[in-house]
């Protein structure tokens, strides 16, 4: 009997379209596992949240009052949440902040505890950002090359905590009815004891937390814009908050002006001239409005006026980053709707925050919004013409993109200076002028901040007077010495030594921001570094008041540094890929298949 012969399979050759469906197929089934374990995830954290609620919060209530109770009980879960979910609690985080001053005094009545609500969302995230990037061996410190700065502003810091806020704990407590005499041994007189009038090595660490707290906020930048869809998602959401604070400021303003709201003007001798909370109106915290005699102070959706006239200042730069970049997209891709969108909405925002810079009050507000406007254009126009060459013909094509630009620009913002006299009567913006001009001559900036700075400089010391000191969200934990100018604040606390550690540190910073920024050779993507850096320039150097201590610019300036830091990354995904051309200028597609294949 013969054997058996084995048959041959018949050994098909690969269809590459099979395998590419069966690819698809796989994918399709692994994102669909994927979204059930995310919501699987999710709906245990909302009743986690809920269980947090009710074991917490309701007893609380009970016990302790309703308001506390409701803190506690939402706050737990927004803390486990934003651990869960970092990416989604830092976009929370940047939308909380501009209506953090209405939200403080509209629930908790100016409660401290609300002030630092922000932080519930940015901690956690934080915390999560750099177990993620520690588990995948990434760096965490953002940018590196700020190491040798960062350390030795740490080091003055931590030689004042320890030196000055530690030693001031261990003095007894200030009795200021019946206080304790001693002999000076310089000049033999009777001086008083020294004492302390509070917790000043709490208040040492906060002062720190604010000086640097949110220095982190550049690795959650640099973690969070991964793309240039990304960061236009990104300068889209702040165009949406401008629109909405700007129209919230606007309708304040209506309600002062019709009556609806008194404002200071039942108010009677210096109380004419002061911003109260009792004057609260709509939105926001206190205010001064008593334009009978020319005083008008507009909060807008902050604690202040102070907090709002910055706000206005950072957007102005914000508005008109994404109306240049969205243009730019726009023309580049023949009109496309969305990018024209969002460009007209670039240009609402921007003449809506030029209309409350004038109607505000604040003159710091009333000066930079337009001059950020004009830099920012001529930077613009810098950005365009040394994008990728230098030839004529290319600065032609450039000019061709650029021209559209600045005629939309121009054309909106007369339309907005137009409907803001129209709307508030040419005698307004006169007045306002008028005020400007005499505040400037009654009470000059740059002799007030000379002032503040010799006034500093004469009672100085090696390490400073402690950390906190004079920084005004930290007057709950003790008295503070109450100072307008930033760089005098600085001096103050951590002494001279440590001024010029903190501002090496920031021109370092400035230094590696400006050269990311410049080597991104796209015009749309580069101009949100230029933009932000020159944000950033105004803070670091502009000595008025303390910006970098209070919301939006105190979280504005090192998310801003961390976008910048990233804006080369970004570029690189949006270089097109190298074709090569044979001689009668056709694409060789045999290159691209090979690839495909792989």
């Amino acid at each position: 009997m013969a054997p058996l012969k084995k048959k041959k399979r018949k050994t098909s050759s690969k269809n590459p379209k099979n395998q590419a469906e069966q690819v698809d197929f796989k994918t399709k089934i692994a994102q669909k596992r994927q979204a059930r374990e995310a919501r699987k995830n999710l709906l245990g954290a909302i009743f986690s949240s809920i269980f947090c609620l009710i074991v917490f919060g309701i007893p609380l209530m009970l016990t302790v009052g309703v308001k506390e109770g409701i803190m506690v009980g939402i706050g737990i879960p927004i803390l486990f949440l934003s651990y869960k979910y970092p990416r989604q609690a830092l976009w929370v985080f940047l939308i909380y902040i501009p209506f953090g001053g209405t939200i403080t005094y509209s629930i908790g009545g100016g409660s401290v505890v609300l002030q630092l609500v922000k932080d519930v969302f940015y901690i956690p995230a934080l915390i999560k950002i750099i177990q993620e990037r520690s588990r995948k061996r990434l760096p965490i410190l953002i940018p590196k090359k700020i190491k040798p700065t960062l350390t030795i502003l740490l080091i003055c810091c931590f030689l004042t905590l320890m030196t000055v806020n530690t030693l001031q704990q261990f003095l007894p407590v200030c009795d200021e009815t019946n206080p304790v005499l001693i002999q000076s041994p310089l000049t033999g007189e009777l001086i008083k004891a020294p004492c302390r009038k509070g917790l000043t090595f709490l208040q040492g660490l906060f002062g720190l937390k604010v000086l640097l707290g949110y220095f982190p906020l550049a690795l959650c930048a640099y973690y969070l814009i991964e793309d240039k869809k990304k960061l236009f998602f990104l300068g889209r959401l702040l165009v949406v908050l401008t629109i909405i604070c700007c129209l919230l400021g606007l309708v304040q303003y209506w309600m002062l002006k019709s009556g609806r709201c008194l404002g200071t003007r039942n108010e009677s001798g210096v109380q004419l001239y002061k911003a109260s909370l009792e004057a609260r109106c709509f939105i926001g915290g206190s205010l001064l409005y008593s334009p009978e005699f020319g005083q008008i102070r507009l909060p807008g959706t902050f604690v202040s006026p102070w907090h709002w006239g910055w706000f206005l200042v950072a957007h102005a730069a914000i508005s008109y980053t994404v109306t240049f970049s969205e243009m730019i997209n726009s023309f580049r891709e023949n009109l496309q709707k969305t990018s024209l969108f969002w460009g007209i909405a670039g240009l609402i925002s921007m003449i809506l925050v030029l209309i409350n810079a004038i109607i505000c009050g604040q003159r710091l507000a009333f000066i930079l919004v337009p001059s950020i406007y004009l830099v920012l254009l001529i930077l613009s126009f810098l950005l365009l013409s040394t994008a990728q060459g230098s030839n004529l013909k290319q600065l032609f094509l450039k000019l061709k993109h650029l021209i559209p630009v600045l005629i939309g620009v121009g054309v909106f913002i007369i339309i907005g200076g137009v409907a803001a006299l129209s709307f508030f009567n040419p005698d307004f913006i006169q007045e306002r002028y008028e005020s400007f001009l005499s505040r400037w001559a009654a009470s000059n900036p740059l002799d007030f901040m000379s002032e503040q700075i010799n006034l500093v400089l004469d009672n100085s010391r090696i390490f400073g007077k402690g950390l906190g000191e004079a920084t005004s969200s930290a007057r709950f934990l003790g008295d503070i010495y109450f100072l307008e100018t930033y760089h005098a604040k600085i001096i103050y606390e951590i002494g001279v030594v440590g001024f010029f550690a903190f501002m090496g540190f920031l021109t370092h910073l400035l230094m590696l921001t400006f050269k990311a920024y410049r080597s991104v050779r796209n015009p749309g993507i580069a101009s949100y570094g230029a933009s932000f850096w020159v944000f950033m320039v105004i803070i670091t150097y502009l000595p008025y008041w303390y910006p970098m201590d209070t919301d939006p610019v105190g979280v504005y300036y090192w998310f801003f540094a961390g976008v910048i830091l990233k804006l080369p990354e970004i570029d690189k995904l949006e270089l097109p890929l190298p074709d090569k051309e044979n001689s009668q200028g056709k694409k060789l597609k045999f290159k691209r298949k090979k690839i495909s294949w792989t």
